[in-house]
């Protein structure tokens, strides 16, 4: 092993959302910033989301489910005692490369989920603290929608919303008459030129490579202009553990070139990981040192545990109409909350939000996703269902709260190191029941909403395994640090210049997509060590 001369006052592990947006607060401080990405670019030569090979090559070249590709950045991972898959992009840009761009800023109810409904934990930060925070990252990632959700308190002027579709009218339409809420869907995609994107062009593609440039995926919205402005990403570069002093405080890294095998030592005044729910604990749990043995920030022995995936399932309606959904944005062209705060004559607390999706192009519509494995496609009812299916139809998927349970954890493989003798992981997962009676509510109203828009048939895809898209609470935020790892501020109790700022610090899960809140919080805790920058020094 060797030093290298990579030396700084912010040393991140990570170059998704969360190390982006820490990145960019810190450089523009005039902090110097090192970023240590294990993946590589994108290739968008093959985003070919224009020509017909597109429904052959995207499957194998876009794939979100790590266990089913081989990209240079990825590590061993069993799903064998999961419920749910995690689906994650490890690459520059992170899980921002393969999401689909909904945006949705956390209510304030889920900050207060102890207060309000006696369950889980509060958060030690409020939905106002936040407030400014996902103001100044939605002008960076180009959020289209349209503000005034009385949902979201505050919420400044977005751009233009996507195309609400004739099945968002559809839709929109029966919520209207059944009273029930609904709101043009907010997406991280572009619908005018800006931040260097371009328009969205309707592909449905979202997922597999936006060769219009109109999804913000941060390789794209971030990292051209931090690498103007002096951070220095290095891809390839596989973290394997934090290093620390006599002291127990962080003094770097020590990461694996890929390029070379080689090892080499990164030094900074300030360690932050955003590696995700399920890379943040895998190098802690790695990090062992004299006095640390559970791993580093570990004294709460909470580190990995608390994982929670986001239950998810969706309800499409087939219609004789026309509606066009092989075109629209995959993110949302609507949304709603309508049951999403726990009521008192349901069976379960907390609630969930759904996103009104197009089923997409001929090879969407013959994938499990949103149809399931209860509804054939193949065979002598081809031709006919397929005509059924295609641009006659549309999806609402529902994403559930998950309540966070420690028996539901992230754990070292030992018996699977990757390729620098790094222990894999190991996922434990089950579905709460208050998770389980949530699905089947809202799958229900999900039905009676699409039969009002005037659906002919309902199709049910129960809860889907292949959905982990939201990985989150594996290394806790709290004010105690005999029952949390980090502080409000996403500052490790044990390790006083170690941040951790993806979605593992979240106390609870919410029930929208958690980017929003990911980045918003990233800003949160750089703001904090911008005003603390003074004290560098002394943090190391």
């Amino acid at each position: 092993m060797e030093d290298t001369a990579l030396q700084s006052d912010v040393l991140i592990v990570g170059s998704g959302p969360a190390g982006s947006v820490f990145a960019k607060r810190a450089v523009e401080a005039g902090l110097s910033v090192i970023c240590l990405e294990q993946g590589d670019w994108v290739d968008y030569g093959k985003a070919r989301s224009d020509k017909p090979e597109f429904e052959l090559t995207a499957p194998r070249d876009w794939a979100y489910v790590p266990t089913r590709r081989s990209n240079p950045g990825d590590y061993p991972i069993d799903v064998d005692d999961s419920d749910i898959i995690p689906l994650y992009w490890n690459g520059v840009g992170g899980s921002s490369i393969s999401w689909a761009a909904n945006w949705m800023r956390n209510l304030p109810s889920d900050f207060r989920v102890r207060t309000l409904d006696g369950v889980a934990d509060d958060w030690p930060i409020s939905y106002r603290d936040l407030l400014p925070h996902y103001a100044g990252t939605e002008r960076e990632f180009t959020v289209s929608g349209v503000a005034g959700d009385p949902m979201y308190p505050g919420q400044d002027e977005l751009l233009p919303p996507v195309d609400l579709t004739a099945a968002g009218r559809v839709v929109a339409g029966a919520h209207n008459r059944l009273g029930w809420h609904w709101w043009p869907g907010t997406n991280a995609i572009a619908t005018v030129p800006r931040n260097g994107l371009e328009p969205c062009q309707q592909r449905t593609a979202c997922m597999w490579g936006c060769i219009e440039k109109a999804k913000a995926s941060t390789d794209r919205t971030h990292w051209p202009m931090l690498e103007r402005l002096g951070v220095t990403l290095v891809t390839g570069a596989r973290v394997t553990r934090v290093e620390t002093d006599a002291g127990g405080r962080a003094t770097g890294a020590i990461y694996a070139d890929r390029a070379t095998g080689l090892e080499h030592r990164a030094r900074a005044s300030v360690v932050v990981i955003a590696a995700n729910g399920i890379g943040t604990p895998r190098l802690l749990l790695s990090s062992r040192a004299p006095g640390q043995e559970n791993g580093l920030a570990n004294s709460s022995g909470l580190v990995g545990k608390r994982l929670m995936l986001h239950p998810t399932a969706a309800v499409v309606g087939l219609f004789d109409a026309p509606l066009e959904t092989y075109r629209g944005a995959w993110g949302q062209v609507a949304y709603t909350l309508q049951f999403y705060e726990t009521h008192k004559d349901r069976d379960f607390v907390r609630g969930s939000k759904w996103s009104l999706q197009p089923t997409g192009s001929p090879a969407q519509i013959a994938r499990r996703w949103p149809w399931g494995d209860e509804s054939p496609l193949w065979g002598e009812p081809f031709h006919d269902e397929f005509a059924r299916r295609f641009g006659r139809s549309v999806s609402w998927g529902i994403i559930c709260e998950d309540l966070p349970d420690e028996a539901n954890h992230v754990a070292l493989d030992s018996d699977h190191p990757d390729e620098t003798g790094m222990p894999g992981v190991a996922i434990h997962y089950k579905t709460g029941e208050n998770s389980r009676r949530m699905l089947k509510f809202m799958a229900e109203r999900a039905r009676e909403s699409l039969v009002e828009a005037g659906a002919y048939r309902t199709v049910v895809a129960p809860q889907s395994r292949e959905s982990g898209w939201h990985i989150l609470g594996t290394a806790k935020m709290g004010d105690d640090p005999a029952t949390s790892v980090v502080d409000r501020y996403g500052r490790a109790h044990d390790v006083p210049n170690l941040y951790i700022v993806d979605g593992s610090v979240w106390p609870t899960s919410a029930g929208v997509n958690p980017t929003a809140t990911i980045a918003a919080f990233a800003s949160w805790s750089a703001a904090h060590l911008v005003a603390e920058r003074g004290n560098l020094r002394s943090l190391t």
